[in-house]
């Protein structure tokens, strides 16, 4: 395996891709069959603004290791079902979650956010895809990926004043990376380009 600084690493495959993905099994079949992918509608936004929010200050292959159970606890992340849930208690607890009673509270709280933006006439994928830049960036390497944007700094803003929380510009930038709205996917990788949003 080829290992730039900070580039795309290309590997056994011949694939090149980011250096987070290049060799955790777990991390590379999430990039190559998911991130960055488009998400629009409003339960997959839902649930990939609550895994940003339970990733703060954790990786992500935690979170993607627990993703399954988390799935379960919130109800495959169905924000009606959610939104009615009136405690975490029976989740703090559990082993196979993360336990964060903040974090899990916030999963119900954006929940009710996500079903009240319904009264705008909108709904949750399309409020954050509203966010959409002009344009995307180019990196070459991983320190040329921006970590935030004017539009995920307006994003956050604009969810906090709707209720949200865990919702800041750094991780509403992140999500607008892995649903499609923006492709960081360095040049040369192979997925670059494969969202269909950003030719």
């Amino acid at each position: 395996m080829t290992l730039p600084d900070s580039g795309p690493v290309i590997g056994e495959d011949g694939l090149a891709r980011p250096p987070w993905a290049a060799t955790d099994p777990l991390l590379r079949h999430y990039y190559d069959t998911e991130w960055g992918m488009p998400v629009r509608d409003e339960r997959g936004m839902f649930e990939r603004l609550c895994l940003e929010g339970f990733q703060v200050g954790l990786s992500w292959r935690l979170v993607l290791q627990r993703r399954d159970a988390l799935r379960a606890a919130f109800h495959g992340f169905d924000p009606d079902a959610v939104a009615a849930m009136d405690s975490v208690e029976h989740l703090i607890d559990d082993a196979k979650l993360i336990r964060n009673r903040r974090k899990l509270e916030a999963a119900v709280r954006n929940a009710r956010a996500t079903v009240a933006l319904r009264d705008d006439g909108t709904h949750l994928g399309e409020f954050v895809w509203s966010y959409q830049p002009a344009d995307t960036p180019a990196p070459r390497t991983v320190e040329e990926i921006p970590t935030f944007s004017p539009e995920s700094e307006k994003l956050a803003k604009d969810l906090k004043a709707r209720g949200f929380t865990f919702v800041g510009p750094v991780n509403m930038y992140a999500l607008m990376e892995s649903t499609g709205i923006v492709d960081t996917n360095l040049i040369g990788t192979w997925r670059r380009g494969a969202s269909g949003v950003w030719a």
